[in-house]
């Protein structure tokens, strides 16, 4: 990237409550890029401001359904993104829960990797659903490093996310694809989804009342499965499961949607490797 006068990543995000969940991302893409360089977009004026350099953007919230507010975030993300590449060379979208990382073994740097290993319009990185082993592991405590207390994940294709943009683009709803654009698995990034942490706040926030109202409890419902899958399932070895995950899941695309991956067994639990305990 020789030449190129702008700055290395961004990070966006859009959030509506979540202020764990959005403290935890500030800290980690703060560590990657630099707070200065992270954008959050607030949905409602009426939300806590979090201390931060980060730039916070507050928008007037707009009530939706599910599927709705769904589309409506990711074309709000997209549109704000655009903007980004006039200042930044890599922008990275996703919702608050989720942190990109790439894999200690690869290299220390994520932002030196995406900058000289990522070329392609978008890229994917492999989805880690990581929940609380409830026969195990303690309520989280979100002061903590993470990875120190929680050791399991679920392997998924839905968290196999297209969320590195090396230029302008339109990201489908909830970031799971790119419209018009190609499936690229980098399998030295992996994408960690945080909603299932800790059972107890995943069963309380599926309650919520404005979530139930728009039609988000059915989804929580079904997600709450990862506890029973997790405790159900001897772990497997991380380094042996994700190369082969990532060949199917390039493998067996729908027809319908060929820039989503195709689906990996719901039982493919692994155990995330010690390199990974520090990265947030």
């Amino acid at each position: 990237m020789s030449g190129d006068q702008r700055a290395p990543v961004a990070a966006i995000t859009m959030v509506r409550g979540d202020p764990e969940f959005l403290k935890i991302w500030i800290r980690h893409y703060g560590r990657q890029f630099g707070e200065e360089n992270l954008f959050v977009l607030q949905d409602g004026q009426d939300q806590p401001r979090p201390e931060s350099r980060a730039n916070i953007v507050a928008l007037p919230h707009v009530a939706a359904s599910r599927t709705r507010g769904d589309y409506a975030r990711s074309r709000a993300v997209s549109a704000f993104a655009r903007g980004l590449f006039f200042h930044y060379q890599r922008v990275i979208a996703c919702d608050v829960d989720e942190l990109l990382c790439l894999d200690p073994a690869a290299g220390p740097s994520l932002a030196e990797y995406l900058l000289n290993n990522v070329r392609a319009p978008s890229v994917s990185a492999i989805g880690l659903d990581i929940g609380q082993n409830c026969n195990s592991e303690t309520a989280l405590d979100f002061e903590r490093p993470i990875l120190e207390q929680r050791q399991f994940a679920r392997v998924s294709a839905r968290y196999t996310k297209p969320v590195v943009a090396t230029r302008p683009l339109t990201w489908g709803a909830g970031f799971h694809r790119v419209k018009g654009g190609a499936l690229n698995i980098d399998s030295n990034l992996v994408l960690f989804h945080l909603g299932l942490l800790d059972f107890a706040r995943a069963a309380a926030k599926a309650e919520r009342a404005e979530l139930v109202e728009s039609g988000w409890k059915g989804h929580f419902d079904r997600r709450l499965e990862l506890f029973g899958a997790i405790a159900a399932h001897p772990a497997r070895d991380f380094d042996l499961e994700l190369p082969t995950a990532r060949r199917k899941m390039l493998w067996r695309r729908p027809l319908y949607a060929l820039n989503k991956p195709g689906t990996v067994s719901s039982d493919i639990i692994v155990k995330i490797p010690d390199r990974f305990r520090k990265i947030f």
